[in-house]
């Protein structure tokens, strides 16, 4: 197999640039811009579609495949403005609370203001709460977004603009440090999105005739579970490119590219996920294969909403998935490698 690692160095910029825009689900639509640009600068003809996916035709004949990656992130809306001029937060998504207490956050109001806060405990000083403060759970009734304004009331506060339904993106905090290790929010799934946006470039650089049809399609819902639900071109066969679990009995490490056998939707079809196997094993690819049992992926919601595809699921290695997640230049190289022999070997 050819490969360079120019290709990690770009999976690494593109998911800083992608990880840095903010896209909870349901305000995405900036993250796909960025997508279409991209790909539109490797020459290709992405289209966004009614529902807001992204789907990009990569070329080639027959047997049709699908790669999908999710550019949607976990985040909160405006539940309700509090009587303290502060926010009560709704959850987009499966967000782990406690990592998120006293993170950073920006509030889009649908005027187009933008202002930022912090989510806190209700009451966050040990001084004041004391021993309360570390018994308390963390819930969405427990806790609040703070506002860096001068307020003091939700009239003061609305008057700002804020209100019901508007959308709050957690700061992902990037960093990438010597060896190998990238730390960030949304590593889930805009590592994977980056997979394959390299896999694009992979193909164009290095004039390579795909043997099958194949398309890439980035969805704007996954988080919430409907993301590859409808408007997916014809195929025979959809695989989710999103993150491997790290932890528990789990054999994947954040250097691996992983194999999903099962997970809360069931197994994945066999014969891809022995073929993937096998292509790992001659590409000497540094993989897993392990069981997830509290995960789903756009391939499940394809399939559960009625779509007669073979379906499969793999990404890099993520460890800490829906909290401040690390990934390694490692797993994402040999994810990329792991679609590039599935797809040329």
């Amino acid at each position: 197999m050819k490969y360079s690692k120019t290709y990690t160095d770009y999976i690494v910029s593109t998911a800083k640039k992608l990880i840095s825009i903010p896209s909870p689900t349901g305000y995405t639509k900036n993250a796909t811009e960025f997508i279409y640009q991209e790909l539109s600068s490797l020459c290709y003809s992405p289209v966004i579609t009614n529902r807001g996916n992204l789907i990009c035709d990569l070329g080639g004949e027959g047997k049709p495949i699908i790669l999908a990656g999710h550019i949607d992130t976990l985040g909160g809306m405006v539940r309700s403005v509090k009587p303290n001029d502060r926010l009560r937060m709704t959850r987009v998504g499966g967000l782990a609370l406690g990592s998120a207490e006293a993170e950073n956050c920006t509030i889009f109001t649908r005027d187009g203001h933008i202002y930022s806060g912090t989510l806190q405990m209700n009451e966050p000083s040990s001084h004041v709460a004391g021993t309360k403060l570390s018994e308390e759970k963390r819930t969405e009734e427990t806790m609040e977004i703070v506002i860096d304004e001068l307020t003091h009331s939700a009239k003061s506060t609305k008057a700002l603009g804020i209100d019901t339904g508007d959308f709050i993106a957690f700061d992902p905090r990037f960093t990438e440090v010597p060896s190998g290790f990238i730390k960030s929010r949304f590593l889930d799934d805009k590592a994977g999105s980056s997979v394959l946006i390299a896999l694009a470039r992979y193909i164009s650089e290095n004039r390579l005739s795909l043997s099958r049809k194949t398309y890439l399609l980035f969805t704007c819902h996954e988080e919430v579970g409907t993301g590859a639900a409808s408007g997916l071109p014809d195929a025979e066969e959809f695989i989710s490119v999103d993150m491997g679990c790290v932890g528990g009995d789990l054999s994947c490490d954040e250097t691996m590219v992983s194999i999903c056998v099962k997970d809360g939707g069931g197994p994945y079809d066999y014969g891809i996920v022995s073929r993937m196997i096998e292509v790992a094993k001659r590409n000497e690819l540094n993989y897993a294969c392990d069981v997830y049992p509290f995960y789903g992926s756009d391939a499940g919601a394809a399939v559960r909403a009625g779509y007669h595809l073979r379906h499969a699921c793999i990404g890099p290695g993520i460890y800490a998935s829906h909290g401040y997640e690390r990934g390694h230049r490692d797993g994402f190289a040999n994810t990329l490698k792991l679609i590039i022999g599935y797809l040329f070997d």
